[in-house]
C-alpha cells in the first residue's frame, strides 16, 4: 500500500483560497447576502470545481489531503468514495465532524447531525417518526397544502416576485407548518433564529450569545407547549421519546432547513421560466388555476425540479464528516479524527462523468440516473440521508404547485439563465427576480395568463 496524496504546499493554499474560503465568505449556515452576490459575479464556484477537477488529474483519485494548519483534510473527489463515505456513516465516518459541532451549537447542540452513537439513533428515530421519513406523503399533507396556498399562492398575483417578496410568505407558511396557525406572525423567532444562525457562520470562533439562545428557545416552547393540532408540533407531542431525545433541540433543525427549501424551489421556478418546453409539463400536474394539486405521488415532474435545482446549486455548499477510526485507502491510511470534506458543487456537477452535468435535466430524477450515480448526492445519502427529505418536496413541489397555477413567470434577473448554454455555477437567489403575469381559468383551455386568453379568443 503506498502514500496518501498530500497537496503540496502551494496547492494546499490554492486550495484554501479557491474552494474553502469562498464557501466560508459565503456563510456555511446562514447565506450573507452581499458576499452571495460576490461569490457569483467571480464565478467562485466554477473556478473552485475547474481546480478540483486539476487536482484530482494531478494527485489522482483521491483522497487528496489538504495541509490545513493544525487540522489538515480530506478532499473526496471520486464518486466511488463519496459512496463509501456516504455509505459508511455514522461509522467510521461521523456526522458529528469538530467545526459542524462548533457551528450548530450556536443555535441547535442538541441536533441529530452533531449527535453520536446511541444517542443519535435515538434522535434520529424521532425525527424520522415526526418528519414521515419513510413516507413520500406526510400525514399532514393536505394541511400543509393548505397553507401554503393561502400563503405564498397570492404571491403570483403581484408583477412581479423577489426574494425580499417571496421570503416572508414562505416564512409564514414555515411557522405554521412547523408549529402551528399561533406562530404565523412570530417574526421575532425567525429573526432570533437568524442571529443565532450568523452567528454559526463563524463556528468556534465566535462565542454563543446565551442570552439570544435563551429567548430564543423561550419562545419555540411555547409554541411547542400549544401542540396545535395540523402542526409538526402536535406530532412532537405524540411522539415516543427518551430522556435524551430533547425535542425541543431537534425542531431548530426544521426550521433552518426550511430555509435552504425554500431558496431551493426558488431557484427551480427560475428553471422552468427559462426553459418553456419542462415548464409544460410542471404545468400540468398544478392541477390548475385553483393551485389544489394532486398528492406528492401525482407531482413527480415538480418533484423532480426541486431534486434538479439542487443538484445544480446545493444548498449545503460541503459536506463534512470526522472518520472515528483508522481508514484504509488504496493510496495509504489515514488516521482517526481526519475530517472529510465533499464539496457539493464538485461532485453534483461532475462533467467528466456527465457531459450534461451543467444543464437543467429534471428526467434524471424520474427514469434511475440520478439513483445510480453517487456523484449526485443534494439531499446526502446513506447514514445520514436527510430525514425530511420527502417532506420538503411535499411542501416545495406544493409551493410551485400553488405559484405556477396562478402565474406565469419570466427572469427578468440574472441575464445569464438561457435554455441554450450551460447554466451558471451560481444562483443568488437574494437578486433572482421575476415578471408575473396573472392566470385566469379559461373554459376548455385550463390556466393561461391573460395575454394568452386574449390570443385564444380572436376568431
Amino acid at each position: 500500500m503506498g502514500r496518501i496524496a498530500r497537496a503540496s504546499v502551494v496547492d494546499s493554499l490554492r486550495l484554501g483560497a479557491t474552494v474553502l474560503a469562498p464557501v466560508l465568505a459565503q456563510g456555511v449556515i446562514l447565506r450573507r447576502p452581499r458576499m452571495t452576490a460576490l461569490a457569483q459575479a467571480l464565478d467562485a464556484d466554477r473556478r473552485a470545481v475547474r481546480l478540483l477537477h486539476r487536482m484530482r488529474t494531478k494527485y489522482g483519485g483521491g483522497p487528496l489531503l489538504v495541509r490545513i494548519p493544525l487540522r489538515p483534510l480530506a478532499l473526496v473527489l471520486t464518486p466511488e468514495d463519496v459512496r463509501r463515505v456516504l455509505t459508511d456513516t455514522p461509522e467510521p465516518f461521523a456526522t458529528d465532524n469538530r467545526e459542524k459541532r462548533a457551528a450548530l451549537g450556536h443555535f441547535e447542540p442538541d441536533a441529530v447531525l452533531v449527535s453520536h452513537g446511541r444517542l443519535r439513533e435515538d434522535r434520529r428515530r424521532f425525527n424520522e417518526t415526526v418528519l414521515d421519513s419513510g413516507r413520500i406523503v406526510h400525514r399532514l399533507s393536505d394541511t400543509f397544502q393548505a397553507v401554503i396556498r393561502e400563503e405564498v399562492g397570492p404571491l403570483a398575483q403581484a408583477p412581479t416576485l423577489t426574494w425580499a417578496e417571496f421570503a416572508p410568505a414562505w416564512w409564514r407558511a414555515v411557522r405554521r407548518i412547523v408549529l402551528g396557525d399561533g406562530a404565523r406572525d412570530d417574526t421575532e423567532l425567525t429573526d432570533l433564529l437568524n442571529r443565532l444562525r450568523a452567528d454559526a457562520n463563524w463556528s468556534y470562533a465566535r462565542p454563543r450569545r446565551s442570552g439570544t439562545y435563551r429567548r430564543f428557545t423561550s419562545r419555540l416552547r411555547i409554541h411547542l407547549d400549544r401542540a396545535e393540532p395540523g402542526s409538526l408540533a402536535a406530532l412532537v407531542a405524540q411522539a415516543p421519546v427518551s430522556e435524551r431525545t430533547r425535542p425541543e433541540g431537534q425542531v431548530p433543525h426544521w426550521l433552518f432547513a426550511f430555509d435552504a427549501a425554500g431558496i431551493a424551489l426558488f431557484r427551480a421556478l427560475a428553471l422552468l421560466a427559462v426553459h418553456p418546453e419542462h415548464e409544460d409539463s410542471a404545468r400540468a400536474e398544478t392541477g390548475g388555476p385553483s393551485g389544489e394539486a394532486g398528492p406528492p405521488a401525482e407531482r413527480p415532474f415538480l418533484r423532480a425540479c426541486v431534486q434538479e435545482s439542487v443538484r445544480l446549486w446545493p444548498t449545503t455548499l460541503a459536506i463534512l464528516r470526522d472518520s472515528t477510526s483508522a481508514t484504509h485507502w488504496d493510496g495509504g491510511t489515514l488516521p482517526r479524527q481526519t475530517p472529510f470534506l465533499i464539496f457539493s458543487a464538485f461532485v453534483n456537477r461532475d462533467e467528466e462523468s456527465d457531459p450534461s452535468a451543467n444543464r437543467f435535466t429534471p428526467h434524471i430524477w424520474l427514469n434511475g440516473t440520478a439513483a445510480d450515480r453517487w456523484s449526485i448526492v443534494p439531499f446526502s445519502r446513506g447514514g445520514a440521508r436527510c430525514a425530511g427529505e420527502n417532506l420538503v418536496l411535499d411542501v416545495t413541489t406544493g409551493t410551485l404547485a400553488a405559484l405556477l397555477a396562478r402565474g406565469r413567470f419570466r427572469v427578468e434577473s440574472p441575464g445569464s439563465l438561457a435554455s441554450d448554454r450551460d447554466l451558471p455555477y451560481s444562483l443568488d437567489h437574494f437578486t433572482l427576480r421575476f415578471a408575473v403575469r396573472q392566470v385566469e381559468p379559461v373554459e376548455g383551455l385550463g390556466g393561461r395568463s391573460l395575454q394568452d386568453r386574449a390570443v385564444h379568443a380572436e376568431p
